[in-house]
């Protein structure tokens, strides 16, 4: 599945920008893989000031057999994410709204953290409610990954000059959650980024401080591998709920209230993982000649 189509230029590149309770990103089309390949292309573009501006950019990809779509989800540092559960909410709007593909049906989504099925519940006026099944949650260190085996329940990350106690989960991709009697955003702020490049994360992770309300609800603040403080994060939600119910915390449907907004999130038996959230297309632009020659393109 193509993302936005380029004109006859090949100097040209058209783009669409969503948000996803406050995460945003531009979706391009396959015709920039090559651009793209470049850390510091995909840094400028997702700069605020001098580039488009976004938390990512999703990069379609051919599509393998048993897929409707395949994406790419890169971060504003240049690297590139396994898995966002936001990222895929809003590709998948993107398939149904300009992709050609039939909104009532389910589709499969090819990321590099595995298979995600999207549907479309529902277009309101100024959004798309999408349901996405983001795949199995893991403990195995093994799965984050971790520099040890086995599992990592609420044991410390030592971190500075403090401890935090940690539930470790895979999503598909690396989350530390921290449960907290109450969030403090400096402290996110602070020890966000030191946790997200501790030793015990060779590829560096995600990190989620979390306060349980209710059996049913939760409050979280997060630090995005590769993109830093974040509004909301779907598969950080994922992960909260999972490490929740793993602790004995919070029922199998949870409420996740992030700056941004809210996530519902289900855990199944078997540790499948559902969410339910919206989308929202924000504009459709093109690339600018000085942006593109400024990128070397």
């Amino acid at each position: 599945m193509n993302g936005p189509a380029a004109s006859s230029s090949p100097a040209t590149y058209r783009y669409r920008r969503y948000q996803a309770l406050g995460n945003d990103y531009i979706v391009v089309g396959e015709e920039m893989t090559q651009l793209l390949t470049d850390p510091a292309k995909i840094q400028r573009l997702c700069d605020r000031h001098i580039g488009l501006g976004s938390d990512g950019i999703l990069l379609p990809a051919p599509a393998p057999a048993g897929f409707a779509a395949a994406v790419r989800i890169l971060n504003p540092d240049g690297s590139e994410a396994e898995k966002s559960g936001n990222g895929v909410r809003i590709f998948a709007k993107h398939c149904f709204d300009h992709g050609g593909l039939p909104p009532d049906a389910p589709i499969r989504i090819h990321t590099l953290g595995g298979p995600v099925s999207a549907r479309l519940v529902t277009r309101e006026k100024t959004q798309s409610i999408l349901c996405t099944a983001m795949g199995r949650a893991s403990f195995r260190c093994e799965d984050l990954p971790m520099a040890t085996t086995g599992e990592w329940i609420q044991k410390p990350l030592s971190c500075g000059d403090r401890s935090f106690l940690a539930t470790c989960v895979s999503m598909g991709n690396p989350h530390a959650v921290i449960l907290t009697e109450a969030l403090d955003e400096q402290e996110v702020r602070t020890f966000g980024p030191l946790l997200e490049r501790h030793a015990m994360f060779p590829r560096s992770t995600n990190v989620q401080f979390v306060r349980v309300v209710d059996r049913g609800t939760v409050e979280a603040m997060i630090w995005e591998r590769g993109a830093g403080w974040t509004l909301s994060s779907g598969s950080s939600a994922c992960a909260v709920v999972a490490a929740c119910v793993r602790n004995g915390r919070t029922d199998a449907a949870v409420q996740v209230r992030m700056p941004g907004g809210t996530l519902q999130v289900t855990i199944a038996p078997d540790w499948e993982v559902e969410q339910v959230g919206p989308a929202q297309e924000l504009l459709s632009g093109e690339i600018s000649a000085e942006l593109l020659a400024s990128l070397g393109g």
